[in-house]
């Protein structure tokens, strides 16, 4: 727990992240990229759009936004939707379908230590972590921090590995939701006045003054916000990209301490009673509700 931030002002220990709505261009290419590469489903048609995910339970939701553009690489937004996986074998699978369908929007792969990561992008630009947490008891801590960092992980090996045949064909029935929202922000400092001080995350890591990763009940991080590509960014525009980060919490007194810390910090909110809608320093639109 951060000094300047005190316990009753932290965001509940069991907070989840949810949906992650992405604002899209192609309606059709993006659908197809979400369900064959990344073996989503439709869970729901509405608000515009098509929620997909697994086993009933919304990862993505993708609104249509034609005419908008895709943001330059060094505006503030989404750095990556983190996708996680219950185990190692249906992370294989999803790995393994996702490169089949395109080989070239896999960018990279580490072992965190707390968790193993594979990095794409889907057609519009969008960075998509898939990943699989480690045992938390495996987990190193300095102090309030979490020992993270990157470990080669070769693809190839992993797959071979953990890939199986169930797994493929078990994919649509393997669990998987929103695990972390990484975002891509203008300056560090900020991101920690707002998130930790302002919102009641605790700060897990850092990252030489370019990254901030922060959580609620001791994970190892429900958001992060970087700078290795947006040092300076101001306010986004609008465009193609990131539409709302969805975080929930247990009841709805959660929600009224959070306006209450809004309204506080002079944070323009919308409070309806059971969610809370805001933009962040960026205007990265953040919505907060009961889960």
């Amino acid at each position: 727990m951060t000094t300047e931030t005190a316990s009753q002002d932290l965001l509940p220990a069991d907070l989840a992240m949810g949906t992650v709505m992405l604002r899209v261009g192609d309606m059709a290419k993006m659908s197809d990229y979400y369900q064959r590469a990344l073996g989503l489903e439709p869970v729901a048609e509405q608000d515009g759009g098509l929620y997909l995910g697994r086993l009933g339970t919304p990862v993505v939701h993708l609104a249509p936004a034609p005419g908008l553009h895709i943001p330059g690489r060094g505006e503030a937004g989404l750095f990556h939707t983190a996708v996680l996986f219950k185990d190692q074998a249906s992370l294989a699978a999803t790995i393994a379908t996702a490169a089949q369908y395109e080989p070239m929007s896999f960018v990279g792969s580490a072992d965190h230590l707390v968790s193993e990561a594979f990095y794409f992008a889907d057609p519009e630009g969008n960075g998509i972590e898939l990943y699989y947490d480690k045992p938390r008891d495996v987990w190193q801590w300095e102090g309030k921090n979490v020992v993270m960092d990157n470990v080669a992980l070769p693809p190839q090996r992993y797959l071979q590995t953990h890939l199986s045949e169930a797994a493929l064909e078990g994919q649509h029935e393997a669990a998987a939701g929103v695990g972390h929202v990484h975002l891509q922000v203008g300056d560090v400092q900020t991101a920690h006045d707002f998130y930790v001080t302002t919102l009641g995350f605790e700060k897990t890591a850092g990252w030489h003054g370019q990254a901030l990763f922060v959580s609620a009940g001791g994970y190892h991080h429900h958001m992060a916000m970087n700078v290795w590509n947006s040092r300076g960014a101001g306010p986004r525009k609008d465009t193609l990209g990131l539409g709302e980060v969805l975080i929930e919490v247990p009841g709805g007194v959660d929600v009224g301490a959070l306006a209450d810390r809004l309204k506080t910090a002079g944070v323009s909110s919308h409070h309806t009673g059971l969610e809370l809608r805001f933009e962040d320093p960026w205007r990265n639109r953040i919505r907060v509700a009961v889960r």
